[in-house]
């Protein structure tokens, strides 16, 4: 099953360890690794990312992936592309629900796991689907690519915090663009199911920091508060004045982070 994963999926390797330890990060719903392309340049050893099915440069085929299925693809990953050593693992936004789906499911892979950033993200009980995203979802399914990059990114403002660079808004903006609208329809369905307050457990005893903006519409930051509230030993930091999209916003703070797990 691993090598037909892996088949369509788009993942990068970079740097080199000057231990046994390999950074995989995740990017969130809607964008794809180039997310963490400011994080990775700052890192100080390996680095894995890729692009989840259906966004990015991986294959959108077949049904949307659930929650679980994701935890599956990163199982994969991590066995084909980081067979051996101490690994970290930041997610951003569905890529930290992503890493609680796999503390669910194979709790086992968590012994070689020695640090995890959970960024900007939830454990649960986010907003059900509204009635004009039902009626949109009708439509956007249908399509191969969202598309019309340029004509949503001042939506996507939104998600970030006070001042952005303009040219990240652009750059979240083409990757949502670049999404299938399977993928974008069902995974948006897919997160309001997501609960996996217990699944943290499993972190409890890794060390863990979780990062949150004060202005994040997607993610508040009330979530990250049930997160911290869960991992009591972890580290909460919390981003005045800033949105969701930290890996842009917040990127050499972020990476410094996730370099101190390393």
């Amino acid at each position: 099953m691993a090598p037909l994963v892996l088949d369509r999926l788009n993942v990068v390797t970079s740097g080199t360890s000057p231990s046994d330890v390999t950074a995989v990060l995740l990017h969130g719903w809607t964008m794809d690794l180039t997310t963490w392309d400011r994080v990775a340049a700052a890192l100080p050893g390996r680095v894995v990312r890729y692009d989840v099915r259906g966004h990015g440069r991986s294959s959108g085929e077949g049904p949307s992936p659930t929650l679980s299925e994701l935890a599956d693809d990163l199982a994969a990953v991590l066995e084909e592309h980081v067979p051996s050593g101490r690994i970290v693992l930041a997610g951003h936004s569905l890529g930290g629900m992503t890493i609680m789906a796999l503390a669910e499911s194979h709790p086992e892979l968590f012994a070689r796991v020695t640090g995890v950033a959970l960024v900007a993200t939830s454990c649960g009980n986010l907003p059900a689907v509204n009635a004009v995203e039902r009626l949109a979802a009708k439509w956007l399914v249908k399509r191969p690519k969202i598309g019309f990059g340029r004509l949503i990114a001042p939506g996507l403002r939104v998600t970030f915090g006070r001042r952005p660079r303009w040219a990240d808004v652009r750059a979240a903006a083409a990757m949502a663009g670049n999404t299938t609208g399977t993928a974008f329809v069902g995974i948006r369905e897919e997160l309001t199911r997501h609960q996996r307050r217990e699944a943290l457990a499993v972190l409890s005893s890794i060390p863990t920091v979780v990062m949150a903006g004060s202005w994040d519409v997607l993610t508040p930051i009330r979530h990250a508060r049930v997160i911290a509230e869960a991992l009591p030993s972890a580290e909460f930091v919390i981003y005045p004045k800033t949105g969701h999209m930290l890996p842009l916003e917040r990127s050499e703070d972020v990476a410094r982070r996730i370099a101190a797990l390393m």
